[in-house]
């Protein structure tokens, strides 16, 4: 949802880690587990280009793998929402921690705050202060909501990396340097023949219902008994039907079961997938899924979907709804700039819009292969760019780097097919 303010939690590791050289050094701050799978990315990028240029982040797991000395690391506690007080003071005090870092850090060229404004704006403030020029990869999403913080992105940026292909014009006719660099979603190829094979050993049954509840506890505490229910709906209509679940991590699965058990248990020809998102789209007919990039997974794929978010609604219609400025909400619809999948946001009750929804697809072929056709057309968006390149060519320039080598057509696509299984992970995540 456009409206949420995500923000993270983290733990020191090395704050008193010295500069290793005096060749200019570049600071990367994430602080949600997107925001670790974009930035790792071009960490690894900017590793291959230059492997002697010190990187430092307040970041992920995947950041360090990838090549970064991770100075706190964030994000275990990714709040979807207004934070507590708790979670301000703790970015208060992270805050003057990185302020202290950076003031003993003067070979600092560049900072790349990854997303989450909320956290990143100050960050940004302190940066500038010191005379680093700041590079956001991931647009704060102000076309969405908050327009009126685009004076203080002006004063805080000297480039937006966009995701997005609509972003660059909508920056850019606000007076923020901007580029289109593409999303890392769509930086590699997928194996579909490998994909399809292993849909195969997949339950069996007909129709094929991927169903796809999000990351965040609060997504999936709020979204996850709604696509379950909806499917035990569909299912009593539909006897034949079959679903698969893909959940992001095995703590995933066992929360999904929690919350099963406790709405009269687990139903019947409903699997689960853990990490393998790419393998439930590839397998089903169509998708129930909650708002976020992976309405973009299936885009790749061109599989049909319906797309929900659950809010709370009193909270939604006192706040959230007097500050949103966007027609649309999920991300197939803002880039299409036209509804060309159903989207039931937000939503606050029941399971009978969604389940409602799900039967118009399975009872028209026509709509799903419209789906199809639209989703193709927006993915086409995204050809010929690699995310992870331009990013890295972006922020090497602003540090004064040396240009990146000259490689051979697919050198970056045969040095992915090189990866261990986990950087690889990393790499298309």
């Amino acid at each position: 949802m456009p409206f949420l303010i995500d923000n993270g939690g983290w733990t020191v590791f090395s704050a008193g880690v010295a500069a290793s050289s005096s060749e200019p050094a570049i600071l990367f701050t994430a602080f949600e587990p997107s925001g670790d799978d974009h930035a790792a990315v071009v960490i690894r990028e900017l590793r291959r280009r230059h492997p002697t240029v010190p990187i430092y982040a307040w970041g992920g797991p995947k950041m360090q793998r990838a090549g970064a000395t991770v100075i706190a690391e964030t994000g275990h506690d990714a709040v979807v929402g207004i934070p507590g007080w708790d979670k301000i003071r703790q970015h208060q005090k992270m805050n003057r921690d990185i302020a202290r870092w950076v003031s003993e850090h003067p070979e600092v060229r560049v900072h790349v705050p990854v997303d989450s404004p909320a956290a990143n704006f100050p960050i940004c403030k302190i940066t500038k202060r010191h005379g680093i020029r700041v590079v956001h990869l991931v647009a704060p999403q102000l076309w969405a909501w908050g327009e009126w913080r685009l004076k203080k992105l002006r004063r805080r940026t000297d480039l937006v990396l966009c995701l997005f292909p609509f972003e660059e014009d909508w920056f850019g006719r606000r007076g923020v340097p901007a580029k289109f660099i593409g999303h890392p979603l769509f930086d590699e190829p997928l194996d579909m023949d490998g994909l399809g094979e292993r849909a195969k050993l997949l339950t069996e049954g007909s129709p094929r219902i991927g169903v796809l509840p999000g990351s965040r506890p609060a997504e999936l505490r709020r979204n996850f008994p709604l696509l379950l229910n909806a499917f035990k709906a569909l299912r009593r209509e539909y006897p034949e039907m079959v679903g698969c679940v893909a959940a992001t991590t095995e703590t995933v699965r066992k929360q999904l079961y929690e919350w099963a058990n406790r709405s009269g248990g687990w139903p019947d020809g409903l699997d689960v997938r853990v990490g393998e998102t790419d393998l439930v789209a590839r397998w089903c007919d169509f998708a129930m899924v909650v708002s976020g990039t992976v309405t973009l997974q299936l885009a790749k794929q061109a599989k049909p979907m319906v797309i929900v978010y659950k809010v709370n609604e009193l909270m939604y219609k006192l706040i959230a709804r007097r500050l949103i400025t966007t027609k649309y909400f999920a991300l197939p619809n803002l880039i299409a700039n036209q509804e060309i999948i159903p989207e039931l946001i937000p939503y606050f009750k029941g399971q009978e819009r969604l389940a409602t929804m799900c039967r118009e697809l399975i009872g028209s072929p026509e709509r799903l292969e419209a789906q199809r056709l639209n989703l193709r057309s927006i993915t086409a968006k995204f050809s010929g760019r690699m995310a992870s390149l331009e990013a890295a060519d972006a922020i090497q320039e602003m540090a004064g780097l040396a240009d990146r080598p000259a490689l051979p057509d697919n050198a970056m696509r045969s040095d992915t097919a090189k990866l261990s299984d986990a950087e690889r992970a990393d790499a298309s995540a």
